[in-house]
């Protein structure tokens, strides 16, 4: 739970579930995080192999994240916990 738990890292990977976003990208999927938030989650991810941070070398500077085979190997538990919350938001929709 160290590695993914947080709103904004079950949130970041989920948004990277169908491929590499930009950075600006993937900041605006995440509604209301801070810049420093943002950089800090994925920082986090990063360091524990669950993003892959690629930074092109061009003018301005253009970088993606994406999600390696560890963070790939998440998505069916972020999936599962993102189905969790909507069947708790809607208790008459869904029986648990």
């Amino acid at each position: 739970m160290e590695v993914i738990g947080g709103k904004w890292k079950t949130m970041m990977i989920f948004h990277l579930k169908d491929g590499a976003l930009r950075s600006s990208e993937l900041m605006r999927t995440l509604n209301g995080i801070s810049n420093k938030m943002f950089t800090q989650t994925a920082r986090e991810l990063e360091r524990d192999g669950i993003i892959r941070r690629h930074v092109y070398p061009v003018v301005p500077p253009k970088v993606e994240y994406e999600l390696t085979g560890v963070g790939k190997s998440v998505i069916p538990i972020v999936l599962d916990i993102a189905q969790w919350g909507i069947e708790i938001a809607n208790p008459q929709e869904h029986k648990i």
